[in-house]
């Protein structure tokens, strides 16, 4: 029987008259189970990966091996596969991701190409900001923007692809013209279970890819190759250390920004330290594999500022606050490392961090162990507890920390508060990193986001202590 499909949805609630109910088995929630609710809202066709025991005669059910990538393509195809009509180029990997696509974003929008975005921050369609929710969206969703981005006149979309995401077949149905690995560290265990299940997550995404577009990948990062392996794309490389198609040289190093030498040409940018030094080097070979000039790419390069929450910086009355997403062992070693490079002096670096609840609670007491080990002195508090009890995770945390270390760790659970015992303790000249959250304006508890934003804390909290 032919069917006029009006829209498709996931969601069972969501479903009116002539809806395509595709029926997602979740982590947590089986859609199998609410394919009734669905008929009875109004939808008639059904893509389901069981088929019910009772069918009903006035609905007509599609079988698939796979539903969650079957979505995918139907939703590209319902939104006239826009990934086709543009250059889509997504970034894989443990740290970086949002970092290189609001740098590609803001330099192809120096270069004068009409752009979209897809990331954890925001997703953007040249100017129009569009609030997000996750890291890769759901497909619908996905192919809801490229589809707008088409209609504005995007030629170019950056977008972040998540390890949940192409798992879950989120990136199902899209053809890239591109795809960047930044690198891979220890996160997200809990959903993956493994470190080799989280590599095999991401190295999906180079499978996917067709000929006629490139990987480009970290030859720095052991897993580099790994995601090269029968990938059909053609293979470019990029690296500080080993021989790659794309090398630089740091030539300088400071609070101020980073100097490098990229193709034998000196280049300053307004970002600080060696991660990245890859994130931009990862967008210079980006940009060149979609075509555009060296030189160009470096000078519009040099004026682009990153992206929001990472190595924020704020300098109040003498004290340099540091505001940083960094929420993986990987990535907090990497903002203290650099804390530490540009250090001038005998001043203090005072590092704020926290662990959310309901994720990877290995990584716990390494993230306290290296925020110990890097810092003057260290307060442990609460990140997003979510469904967790803030003092259960920071007692984890506690417990990695050496025993040398113990003075210079306290541990306040209220964030705020811990926020200000850091203005407390800093005096003229210091350093203070507060990690974890970087661009996020919530602090979720026991299924409440409620307003919170480091930024703004710390702006408060060294202009309160300049009055007093």
């Amino acid at each position: 029987m032919e069917r006029n499909v009006s829209e498709i949805v996931f969601d069972s609630r969501k479903a009116n008259k002539n809806a395509a109910f595709v029926a997602i088995k979740g982590t947590q929630v089986d859609g199998h189970q609410f394919i009734q609710v669905a008929i009875e809202n109004g939808a008639d066709t059904i893509v389901c990966e069981e088929l019910p025991e009772n069918l009903d005669k006035e609905v007509t059910y599609v079988q698939v091996q796979n539903a969650s990538l079957a979505l995918g393509r139907m939703a590209s195809n319902y939104y006239e596969n826009p990934s086709e009509r543009l250059k889509l180029v997504a970034v894989t990997g443990t740290n970086g991701k949002t970092s290189t696509v609001t740098l590609l974003f803001q330099l192809f929008m120096e270069l004068g190409y009409q752009v979209g975005l897809i990331s954890t921050v925001e997703n953007k369609v040249n100017d129009e900001v569009i609030p997000s929710t996750h890291t890769t969206p759901d497909a619908l969703t996905i192919q809801s923007l490229l589809k707008k981005m088409v209609e504005k006149g995007c030629t170019h979309c950056f977008m972040e692809a998540s390890s949940h995401a192409i798992v879950q077949g989120r990136t199902s149905g899209l053809v890239f013209s591109g795809a960047v690995f930044t690198n891979i560290t220890h996160d997200h265990l809990d959903y993956h279970g493994t470190f080799d299940e989280y590599i095999r997550a991401k190295k999906m995404l180079f499978d996917q890819l067709p000929k006629d577009s490139f990987a480009l990948v970290n030859a720095d990062d052991k897993r580099g190759m790994v995601m090269l392996q029968n990938c059909k794309a053609v293979h470019q490389t990029f690296g500080l250390r080993y021989p790659s198609d794309f090398k630089a040289k740091v030539l300088s190093n400071t609070i101020e920004g980073l100097e490098l030498d990229i193709n034998n040409k000196q280049i300053w940018f307004r970002m600080i330290g060696e991660f990245n030094a890859y994130n931009l080097l990862a967008v210079f070979g980006t940009a060149v594999l979609l075509g555009e000039e060296e030189e160009e790419v470096l000078m519009q390069l040099s004026k682009v500022k990153g992206a929001q929450g990472r190595f924020d910086k704020i300098s109040l009355f003498g004290v340099t606050a540091i505001v940083d997403y960094a929420h993986t062992p990987d990535a907090l070693e990497n903002v203290l490392k650099t804390i530490s490079g540009v250090r001038t002096g005998g001043e203090q670096v005072i590092t704020v961090v926290g662990c959310g609840g309901n994720r990877d609670k290995a990584k716990r007491p390494i993230m306290a162990k290296i925020a110990a080990k890097y810092s003057d002195k260290v307060i442990l508090t609460s990140d997003n507890p979510r469904d967790e009890e803030p003092m259960d995770i920071l007692r984890e945390m506690e417990a990695g920390v050496n025993p040398v270390d113990f003075k210079k760790t306290v541990i306040i659970e209220d964030r705020r508060e811990a926020i200000k015992t850091a203005g407390i303790m800093a005096k003229k000249g210091d350093i203070i990193l507060v990690a974890g959250k970087g661009h996020e304006t919530y602090q979720e508890v026991k299924g409440v986001k409620h307003p919170f934003d480091d930024r703004q804390i710390v702006k408060e909290m060294l202009n309160l202590l300049n009055k007093e």
